[in-house]
C-alpha cells in the first residue's frame, strides 16, 4: 500500500455537517472581530469623561488591540488543550465564551469594563487554530487544501457580515420608534452584540448536536503539557530564527509591515469618517461605516475568488506582490484627503483600492512563502507558525500605534494632522513594496510563467 493510502486509511472523514460547524465557528469569530468596527469609536465618545477627551483616539486602540492580544497570548494554549483533551469540547467552550462576552460588550458602561469584555472576547475567541487543526485531523492530503479554503471563505464572509450587522443595528432607537424608551435604547450597542451572541448560540446547538470529536483517545497528547512560558519562548525563538533566515525572512518582514501599516487603518478610519466635515471629516454614522466595510469585504471576497488565480498565472507571486503593497498604499494614504461634498463616491474608491491590494497580498504571500519554504528545506510548520506569530505581533501594535498616533496630532496643523496616521500607513506600504522587489526568483514559478508566455 502507498504511503498516500495509508494516511488517507487512518484518516477520520468527516461529514457535511461537521464541515459545516467549523464553517460557523469561523465566520462567527469574524463576526465577533468585526462586529465592534463600525460603532467602537461612538461607543468610546460615549463612554470617554469630558476631561479625558483628548485621549479618544487612544483607548480606540487599545479596544481594538486588546482582541488581537488576546488570541495571540491564548490561542497556544486553546491548541495544547485540544491535542489533550479532543477538538470538539475546545470549540464549544469557544462558543459559549463568544455568546457570554459579546453580551457583556453590549452591556458595558465603563471604558474599563469595555475593554474587559473585548480582551475576554479575545481570549475565547482563538478557535481558528483549533478550527484548522480538526480539519487536518479529518482530511486526507488530496482533500486538505478544498477544506482549508472553506475555512477562508467562512473568514471572508465573517468579516463582510461583521461590519455590516454592526453599523445597520447600532442605535436602533435613533432610527426605529419601537425601540425609544428600551434597554435599547440606553444600550444603543447592545442590539448588534445581542445578534452576535445569538449567533454564537445558535453555532453552540448545532456543535453539540452534529460536530463529532476529530481527534480520537489513541491520537491524543497523554504527557504533561509545556509550561506556557516555555512555549510562548519557543515561538519567539522560532520567530526570531526565521527573521534572520536568508532565504525567508524578506517575504516575513514584508507580511510584517503590510500587517501592521493595514491594522493602523483598523483604528484610525472611522475616527475619521465620523469627524465634523467642518473639521475634516465625512460625518459618517455607524451604519455607513458598516456599509463601507462591508463593500471592503465584498470586493476582498471577489478578488481572491476571482481575480487572484488568473492574476497568479499570468504574473506570478512574486511580481504581485510589491503591485499589491502599492495599491493597498494608494487607497490608504487617499482616505484622509476624500471630500464630504462627494464622499460616497470617493470613499467607494478608496475602500476598492484598498480591498483590492490587500485581497491580492494575502494568497500571493502565503503561496511565494510556502514554496520558498519548500525549496529550502525548512519544516512547513515551523516557517508558517513564525509567520503566524509575527503577523499577530504587528496586529496588535497596529491599531495602537494608530490610535497614539491620532491622539498627537488631530488637533495640530498640515502636515501632522489627522492625515498623519493615513500619511504612515503609506509609508509602511511603501517600504513594504520596496523590499518586495527584492524578494528572490523562485525557479518553479519562472519555468511557468515562461511556458505560459510561449
Amino acid at each position: 500500500m502507498s504511503e498516500t493510502a495509508m494516511q488517507s486509511s487512518t484518516v477520520r472523514d468527516a461529514g457535511k455537517g461537521a464541515l459545516l460547524v467549523l464553517f460557523l465557528v469561523t465566520m462567527i469569530d469574524m463576526i465577533g472581530f468585526g462586529i465592534v468596527i463600525p460603532f467602537l469609536t461612538y461607543l468610546v465618545e460615549d463612554l470617554t469623561p469630558e476631561n479625558q477627551i483628548a485621549n479618544i483616539g487612544l483607548w480606540v486602540g487599545l479596544l481594538m488591540t486588546s482582541y488581537s492580544a488576546a488570541q495571540f497570548l491564548f490561542s497556544p494554549f486553546w491548541g495544547s488543550l485540544s491535542d489533550r483533551i479532543g477538538r470538539r469540547p475546545v470549540l464549544m467552550v469557544g462558543l459559549v465564551g463568544n455568546t457570554v462576552f459579546f453580551t457583556m460588550f453590549g452591556f458595558a458602561n465603563t471604558l474599563l469594563l469595555a475593554l474587559s469584555a473585548r480582551f475576554l472576547a479575545g481570549v475565547f475567541n482563538g478557535n481558528l487554530a483549533v478550527a484548522r487543526a480538526y480539519i487536518g485531523d479529518v482530511s486526507t492530503p488530496q482533500q486538505l487544501a478544498t477544506r482549508m479554503g472553506l475555512i477562508g471563505a467562512a473568514f471572508g464572509l465573517g468579516f463582510t457580515f461583521g461590519p455590516f450587522i454592526g453599523g445597520e443595528l447600532s442605535n436602533p432607537a435613533a432610527r426605529w420608534s419601537w425601540f425609544e424608551n428600551t434597554i435599547f435604547d440606553s444600550h444603543p450597542y447592545l442590539l448588534p452584540c445581542a445578534v452576535a451572541s445569538l449567533l454564537s448560540l445558535f453555532s453552540l446547538a448545532v456543535a453539540y448536536r452534529s460536530l463529532p470529536e476529530s481527534l480520537p483517545p489513541e491520537s491524543r497528547v497523554q504527557s504533561e503539557p509545556l509550561p506556557w512560558a516555555t512555549r510562548m519562548g519557543q515561538m519567539m525563538k522560532n520567530s526570531a530564527s526565521m527573521l534572520k533566515s536568508k532565504n525567508v525572512s524578506l517575504i516575513i518582514w514584508v507580511s510584517m509591515m503590510f500587517i501592521f501599516g493595514f491594522t493602523i487603518m483598523h483604528a484610525v478610519f472611522i475616527l475619521y469618517t465620523e469627524m465634523d466635515p467642518v473639521n475634516g471629516g465625512l460625518a459618517f454614522s455607524e451604519a455607513d461605516n458598516g456599509r463601507i466595510f462591508a463593500m471592503i469585504g465584498i470586493t476582498g471576497i471577489v478578488t481572491q475568488g476571482l481575480l487572484i488565480g488568473p492574476l497568479s498565472r499570468r504574473f506570478g507571486s512574486r511580481r504581485l506582490i510589491p503591485v499589491a503593497c502599492a495599491i493597498t498604499g494608494l487607497g490608504l494614504v487617499l482616505v484622509p484627503y476624500t471630500q464630504a461634498t462627494n464622499a460616497w463616491s470617493q470613499i467607494l474608491l478608496v475602500a476598492v483600492l484598498i480591498a483590492l491590494g490587500n485581497g491580492i497580498f494575502q494568497p500571493s504571500s502565503s503561496s511565494f512563502l510556502t514554496r520558498i519554504a519548500k525549496s529550502n528545506g525548512y519544516e512547513l510548520g515551523v516557517v508558517m507558525g513564525a509567520q503566524e506569530s509575527l503577523g499577530a505581533f504587528a496586529r496588535i501594535l497596529g491599531p495602537l500605534t494608530g490610535g497614539l498616533v491620532w491622539t498627537l496630532t488631530v488637533s495640530r496643523d498640515w502636515p501632522f494632522d489627522y492625515h498623519t496616521a493615513f500619511h504612515l500607513c503609506g509609508i509602511m506600504m511603501l517600504l513594504a513594496s520596496l523590499l518586495a522587489f527584492r524578494l528572490p526568483a523562485l525557479d518553479d514559478e519562472d519555468s511557468f510563467l515562461n511556458n505560459a508566455e510561449e
